[in-house]
Formats: C-alpha cells, structure tokens, sequence
C-alpha cells in the first residue's frame, strides 16, 4: 500500500486502530530513523490489516461498529504510519488525542544541502537550508531562491540548487513509497485477528508482557484502557502515579490471583470488570492508608510501585477488600518498607512477586513468611549504619529515612510545617544539606572541609544520606554556606525537638565543620537504631496464627509455588507400590528450594481432585509419622540434611481424605539432588519443575543467589 494512500485511509478512517492497541510509544529517534532509512529506499517493515464488517472497538470513533460497514483495522504497524500521519501531514491522526503524544517527532528537520535530520536546534534559527520535514511536504520550497541568498558565488547557486532539489525530492517521494501488506482473512474472529497480531508483532518495537496483555484486556473489554488511565489520573491528584504496566499488573493479581501478566490472556470480560470493580475499590483504599500508616504519601517515595502488588493481592481476599485489624495493617506496614528497603523487586520481578503472592494465597496471615522470604534473600532484615555509609539519594534506605522522619513528626526547621502534610509548590520537600555543599567543597584554609569536586570518595561524603534533612522548598533556599553550629542551635530554640525527629547527633561539637565524619558516623546510627526501632514497634504483637484450608489451596490450582502430587509412592493407574515415584515429589521440593519456595500438597491430581493418601499410609502402618519420616528421609538422601530443615510437613483431612502439605522455604545455597542420572539441578519454570544443563545452572546461580 502506498504511503500516501494509507495517511488519506487514515484521514477519512477508512483505515481504523483498534481500542486494544498499545499508544503510540516511539521515540523521536525512531522517527528520524524510520525517515532516514525511507529516504535510502531502505526496507522499514510492513503493515497487517485487517478487513472486516464487524470490528472490535475502535479508537476514537464515536459510531457504532454496525454504522461503520467493512473497514481496514491496522493491526500492526500503527507506530510507523502514525509517525508518517505527523510528519507528512504535520496533524495528528484521529485516532489519537494530543494529550496521548508524548513523543511528538514533528520538530524534525532535514538540512537540505546535506539531506543531515536532525530535530531543531537554536543554530538552526536564520539558515534557509534548515526545512522542517512537515514544510517539505505543505508548502511550496524555491530551491533557487535558497541558493541564491546562501550560494557566495554566482557559479555555486546552481550546483547549490541541484543539491536542494534532489534532497528535497528523495524526501517527497516517501509518500510514494509502497508498504508490504499482509492481512488478516476477512474471516477472522477477534481472538484469531489477536492471536496473528501476537505472533506478527515480533518486529518493530516489540509489546513487553505488560502491553501484550492489556491488548488481551481490550479486546475483551474495550474500554479498559481508558478505565485505567481515568484511575491513574484520579490517583495522580493524591501524589499516586501509576503506569499502565503497574495497572495492567494490578488487575491481573485482582482477577486471577496471580502476578505472571500471560495469567489475564484467557480472562472473560465479565471477571475482567469484576476484577477491576474489586482493585478499584483497594486503590482508593491504599492511597489513604499509606499516608496514614505507612507515611509514604506519594508514589515518589517508592523505589518500586512492585512494593503493592502483594498488598493487592491480600486485600482482594478480605472482607469488604479491607484489612481486619490495627495490627494486621501494622504487619503489613512492616513488610512494605522491608521489601522497599531490601530492594526485593529489583530483579527477578516475577519470579518473586509470583512467590510472595504465592504466599499471600496460600496463608491467612502471609507476613511473617513474606518477611523471611526477604531474610532468606538478603541474609538479614536489620538496617545496620554500615548500610548508610557513602549512600545517597538513590539508595532505597533515603525514601526509608523520608518515611521514617514523618512517623517521628519531624516539622520543617525554619517555619514549623509538618512534612507529612505539605500544601502547595512552595511547600514541596526537598532534600537539605546539613553542611551545606558549598561550605564542604571550600578547602580547609578557607574554612571549610577540603572535600573538592570530581572525586567519587568526596561526592559520596557529600551527598551523603547522613548529610541529608527533609525541608520544605521555601526554606530550602536558606541554606547558603551557613554552618551548622551557627543555625542549628537556632533551629531547636525555635522549634524545640525538630532536630531530634530528624536524628541530629545532640552532641553540638559534631555540628563543626572538621567533625563532620565523626557527625555522620553518628548520624548514620541514629538513623539505623531509629529505623529498626520503628519496624520492630509495628510487630510487637504475633500475627494471628493460621493456614488456609487444604480446599482452599486446591482451589488456588497449580503455580510457580503450588504443586500437586497424586501420591507419594502408590501408582494409581497400576493400583501397586512404585518407589520410582517419590522422586517426582523429591524433585518438586528441590525445585521450591532453588527458587522461591513453595508448597506441595501429595494427595490432590493435577486437576485439583482430591485423592487422599490411603495407599501410601496403608504401606506404613496407616501412620503419618512413618510417612512424614519416609519423605524427610528422602529428602537428605537427595538433597542433604540442610535441604530438609527448609520443609515444614503437616498432614489434613478434607472430606474424610488425608492429604500431606510440605511447606519449603527457599534455600540459602544452590541444591544439587541426586537421582539416578547423577546430580542434577531442578528449579521452578511458570508452574513446572525442570532440570537446568550446566550452562543453564552457572548463570541461574549467578542471578538468583546475588545479593
């Protein structure tokens, strides 16, 4: 299809985007290449339509499908001729609002001596050979009256022109270029049109998980993304800013209780709204809880919005989608800013976010086992003022202190405002130097500190987080190269105890300029004894004990970190004891123990039905202490003695039928099981146990015991 009849499709909407389709998400860059490469006549991919009577909703066309008749649906492709739509027509197409451009290529220009693109720059202002690609294609260029003003000689104005002419010409005649159309059969459903969208959309820039299932969403419920976007705007208001790929995760764990984004793709539209209904109703929830007893008043004081999917997860399994108690919100506070402070979703997102909403579905009270799974990952929980040394504003543990001031309500220290409730730009908060940068950069003989600039060692003291107060943007702009000794003291008669919420060593011989290390040895801590202080008060009461039910957790279906196992040595179909068969249990379990841990439930097929143990109690005097002996034993056999004081056995009874529930923490160091191949590596891939090959093995242990 040629350029130009493709932009005039689009301009009368004879070609249409559907409503599933992500938004237009090229960089300008990617414009200036995709222009690049056409004016070289250079391959640039192709389009898929998709021609059909009865389209799915569309974007930003107000008549009903049925008043529409047949029409193209652009598939894909939609980045390249939405740019093209920009350049060539200088508009934006209809199917897009100008609110929904955050990448607006059409300050492109070419140079027309050259054919060099380039978006505009200052130097461009007053040279005539700089033409915005739009002008190229709108107005009328005299290329000869160019040359004449810029060519010196009379001799150079018409090899000047001829340049012009022919860059300009090879611009102009893109709209002449032919796209490769491939197309759906007319035929199509939705489901097949989408299915051929996902395996064609391999070009280009590639859907992440997250737009490749909102597109799953959309198709089912067109309106979803516009949904979404309405609560992100609302939650924006209340200093919450969320992305499209945190919503589409929120709602995938909202209707399928599950974090992995391909769990959504087979959602019907009625559980996708119920779903919404429900994570609607917890966001509003959470963005006025986490103020109140978290004192995280705004997505920016997260280093990763991550950090609420598992709150989501538990609070769409409440009463009334609330938490119950006082001390249930404590706990979960607790975990939040442990998991922040860790770091506990910078890598292996999915793997962990999996685990830990694992552990949400499975327990009553998940806490303290989410807790230990941050232990387990990070070796400890307790901030040590090791911690804080040549951190910065980067650090999780800055956003910990932020949060941290605010429960001790800290107050700004030149005009008594509570920093948890701020008003206005004037009122932001901005990070203080306590010593003051300039005052540190002076040298020592000019009374300052000697820490000079472009030393990595200096800058880390510096701009320490020990160095760091919480001040309103007003009174931020005091700070000058005043020393501390000097307006500290003024600070606490103005307004007794606010240095202290902010952890300032008492001690006013620290407030010198050469005791400064010895101030932040002190002030670090301050910070960490603080810090942990608080955390600790938040649990000073044990969650309330208790497990879900065996038919709840079968209810749950299988997942990275629940598994089924129909016995663990009676083969059902033969009806006849086969020891061979504890090995799959047994692989299961290292499994769990090399990943994220898990729970396995011997008794219960692979489609939730529930068999009970009978045949192998009977093998063992109808005893479940000489079965749970047999399964542990086999567990040091395989795996070693270390391995099977990470699994925790119970045995319960559902409709009569007894059923063995392993719960296994994942192992601090990697676990090689012997089998009869000789020692192997298993872990978790999705909701399967696989073995790694020794290539797979090195590079797994790499990343997943890296702290």
């Amino acid at each position: 299809m040629q350029i130009s009849l493709a932009l005039s499709n689009i301009e009368h909407q004879n070609l249409v985007l559907p409503e599933f389709q992500r938004e237009y998400v090229w960089t300008i860059e990617q414009a200036k290449v995709l222009i690049g490469s056409l004016m070289r006549g250079w391959p640039v991919g192709g389009l898929l339509l998709w021609s059909t009577a009865n389209p799915p909703e569309l974007k930003n066309v107000s008549v009903l499908p049925n008043q529409i008749g047949t029409v193209q649906v652009l598939l894909d492709g939609q980045q390249r001729l939405t740019t093209l739509y920009m350049l060539l027509t200088g508009e934006i197409p209809r199917y897009y609002r100008p609110e929904e451009i955050t990448n607006d290529p059409r300050q492109l220009f070419i140079n027309l001596d050259n054919g060099d693109l380039q978006y505009y720059q200052s130097k461009m202002s007053g040279d005539l050979k700089w033409r915005s690609v739009t002008s190229c294609f709108k107005e009328a260029i005299n290329v000869f009256e160019i040359a004449d003003k810029v060519a010196p000689e009379a001799a150079e104005k018409l090899a000047a022109a001829s340049r012009f002419n022919e860059t300009l010409n090879k611009l102009k005649s893109i709209a002449n270029i032919d796209l490769p159309v491939q197309t759906v059969p007319p035929t199509a459903s939705l489901t097949e049109a989408i299915t051929i969208f996902d395996r064609v959309n391999s070009q280009g820039t590639k859907l992440t998980d997250a737009e490749l299932a909102l597109t799953h969403v959309t198709a089912k419920w067109p309106q979803a993304r516009r949904v979404l976007k309405k609560k992100m705007e609302e939650l924006s208001s209340n200093g919450f800013f969320f992305n499209l790929t945190f919503m589409t995760r929120a709602l995938t764990v909202a209707v399928t209780g599950r974090a992995l984004f391909t769990e959504i793709h087979g959602a019907e539209r009625s559980e996708l709204e119920a779903g919404w209904a429900k994570l609607s109703k917890i966001l509003d929830y959470l963005s006025n809880l986490l103020p109140a007893h978290a004192f995280i008043n705004s997505t920016n004081e997260l280093n990763t919005t991550n950090a609420i999917i598992p709150l989501i997860a538990f609070l769409r399994q409440q009463h009334q989608l609330r938490f119950q108690t006082a001390d249930s919100i404590k706990h979960a506070v607790n975990w939040l800013h442990s998991a922040l402070i860790w770091a506990r979703y910078t890598s292996q997102t999915d793997q962990r976010l999996e685990a830990d909403i694992g552990i949400v579905s499975r327990e009553i009270a998940p806490w303290d086992d989410l807790r230990r799974a941050i232990q387990e990952q990070r070796g400890r929980l307790e901030v040590s003022s090791v911690d804080l040394e040549s951190r910065g504003v980067q650090n999780p543990l800055y956003r910990a202190v932020y949060s941290l001031v605010k429960a001790h309500g800290a107050k700004d220290w030149f005009n008594g405002v509570p920093l948890s409730q701020p008003v206005g730009k004037s009122f932001s908060i901005q990070s203080h130097h306590i010593f003051p940068q300039a005052l540190l950069r002076k040298p020592k003989d000019k009374g300052g500190a000697g820490f000079g600039s472009g030393s990595l060692s200096h800058d880390q003291l510096v701009n320490e987080i020990a160095n760091r107060a919480f001040l309103t943007a007003t009174s931020n702009q005091f700070s000058s190269d005043t020393s501390p000794s000097e307006y500290l003291p003024k600070v606490e008669a103005a307004f007794p105890g606010a240095l202290a919420a902010q952890f300032i060593p008492a001690n006013q011989d620290l407030w010198q300029i050469d005791r400064y290390e010895d101030f932040l040895k002190a002030r670090r801590k301050l910070i960490a004894t603080s810090l942990n202080e608080f955390l600790r008060s938040l649990i000073t009461k044990p969650e309330l004990p208790g497990v879900r039910p065996v038919e709840e957790l079968v209810a749950l279906g299988e997942s990275f970190t629940l598994e089924f196992k129909s016995s663990w040595q009676w083969d059902t179909k033969q009806n006849v004891l086969n020891k061979s068969l504890r090995q799959s249990c047994l692989k299961t379990i290292a499994a769990f123990l090399n990943s994220e841990g898990g729970t396995l439930i011997i008794g219960v097929d692979d489609d939730g039905n529930l068999l009970g143990l009978e045949k192998d109690l009977s093998v063992q005097d109808n005893s479940t202490d000489k079965l749970q002996q047999q399964i542990i034993q086999g567990i040091i056999d395989t795996a070693g003695t270390a391995a099977a004081a990470l699994v925790r056995i119970r045995f319960e009874k559902s409709s009569g039928k007894e059923v063995a529930i392993l719960d296994v923490d994942p192992s601090p160091e990697p676990i090689y099981s012997k089998t009869d191949k000789g020692e192997l590596f298993f872990c978790r891939l999705a909701n399967t146990t696989r073995s790694l090959g020794l290539a797979e093995v090195q590079g797994y242990v790499e990343q997943h015991w890296s702290t």
